[in-house]
């Protein structure tokens, strides 16, 4: 018998997260966490190399390069809730 790779629990938030998943802005994409820095990074393309980018007022990140997002980046990742975004209102 092999050993367990994902909890039950890991594997039914998945596909609890699939409907969303499959309404991304690319068919393929990378995401990478960083425990240390609680933060999760979600790329639609590689290299991601943005040429600007936004801030949310909840601390997402858009990535943008020219007019497309390329990628998003979310701090706080493992503190998130579900909720709207809302846009930082510019100065």
């Amino acid at each position: 018998m092999g050993k367990e790779i994902m909890s039950r629990e890991s594997i039914e938030g998945a596909f609890k997260a699939m409907p969303h998943i499959l309404n991304f802005p690319a068919a393929k994409f990378w995401v990478d966490y960083d425990r240390e820095a609680d933060v999760l990074y979600i790329s639609f393309q590689r290299p991601q190399k943005a040429t600007d980018s936004e801030m949310l007022e909840n601390g997402v990140i858009l990535r943008y390069r020219r007019d497309k997002m390329i990628g998003l980046t979310i701090l706080d990742a493992s503190k998130r809730e579900k909720g709207p975004l809302k846009r930082r209102k510019a100065h």
